[in-house]
């Protein structure tokens, strides 16, 4: 079975790596930046449950795939779905199967849409990897689980030759009948828990010690209910343990997105601005992290305005009141 990774990132490089390890026909599609570092220090794993160097992964730019694959393995970040579909698309033949790793459900919708409801498959995978500076993938944990199987959940010849060609790597690799429940759970499950902690800026131990178990548990529940209206309620056993884990005191569970916020909070992605007459200070609101210190008297006015690039209309006209009375009051 000849099998594409598309990014050679934590999750791909880490699942495409340990199948490589194990002798399987992989290629890594990937961009010249990544390529470039694999170049320099090869595909390395390193983590509890084993090291991994291999130093000439087999790499293949876009604009050179020519031929199809048996198998494309997905493992791109959402917001990057419409460039790595269109970046794959050649490899995708009559009989090629497409095995999605992004978390959620609506990416399904738009591979179904491009290539036909007959070449996807479902997939998860629970994992915990980053890249360091070096590129190298950091396996932070024990667990790491691919499941996958068709998305009508019905036993198929191609879901046992995927099966076959992952046993025997460095992976749990698990066929389901019922790949969609489990991809819907696994959406209650981020939704709640990294909610709960990158709103709280905590984790859950510390979201619990605080007296707000229950907002954990009304978020969880929100999110089940929405998949239950979409046809996957949360199974009893899966509603139980997510709610000990999301009220559990002294937990140390908390979102990967932390490591975002690790990051960008270095003082070089920093910037104070200590406030002059006259200043004027933009910045993208979407974009950019930001609060307000209380460095100005009470008698010295800041007005803050807020645009919509390419908005054609104001959606709260509510929003336009305070600048309208400053107006009025010969401020603005």
């Amino acid at each position: 079975m000849r099998t594409l990774v598309v990014g050679a990132g934590a999750i791909g490089g880490y699942f495409g790596g340990r199948l490589l390890e194990a002798g399987r026909d992989v290629t890594f599609l990937v961009r010249p930046r990544r390529a470039a570092e694999l170049a320099r220090t090869g595909l390395a794993i390193r983590g509890r449950v084993g090291d991994a160097d291999l130093p000439e992964p087999p790499l293949v730019f876009a604009d050179k795939l020519a031929e199809p694959f048996d198998l494309v393995l997905l493992a791109c970040k959402a917001y990057d779905l419409d460039g790595a579909t269109a970046s794959f698309t050649p490899a995708v033949g009559s009989d090629t199967a497409i095995l999605p790793l992004l978390n959620g459900i609506r990416h399904l919708d738009l591979l179904q849409a491009r290539f036909g409801a007959a070449h996807v498959l479902g997939g998860q995978c629970v994992i915990s990897t980053t890249l360091d500076p070096d590129g190298r993938i950091l396996h932070l944990g024990d667990a790491h689980t691919l499941t996958f199987g068709e998305l009508d959940g019905s036993a198929s010849a191609r879901i046992e030759t995927i099966g076959s060609e992952f046993s025997g790597a460095r992976f749990e690799a698990r066929p389901s009948n019922a790949i969609l429940q489990e991809m819907w759970e696994k959406w209650v499950f981020i939704a709640a828990s990294a909610g709960i902690t990158c709103l709280m800026r905590a984790t859950i131990g510390d979201i619990v010690a605080a007296g707000a178990a229950d907002l954990a548990a009304m978020l969880f529940a929100e999110g089940a209910a929405i998949a239950a209206k979409d046809g996957f309620a949360p199974r009893p056993a899966f509603v139980e343990r997510t709610r000990t884990m999301l009220t559990a005191p002294n937990s140390p569970l908390t979102a990967s997105l932390d490591y975002l916020f690790a990051h960008h909070l270095q003082p070089q992605f920093r910037y104070t601005n200590v406030w002059a007459e006259n200043d004027l200070l933009i910045w993208d609101h979407l974009g950019t992290l930001h609060r307000a210190i209380a460095d100005y008297g009470p008698d010295e006015i800041r007005l803050i305005r807020r645009c919509q690039v390419m908005a054609t209309k104001v959606f709260d006209p509510e929003f336009l009141r305070p600048t309208r009375e400053l107006a009025a009051a010969g401020v603005a």
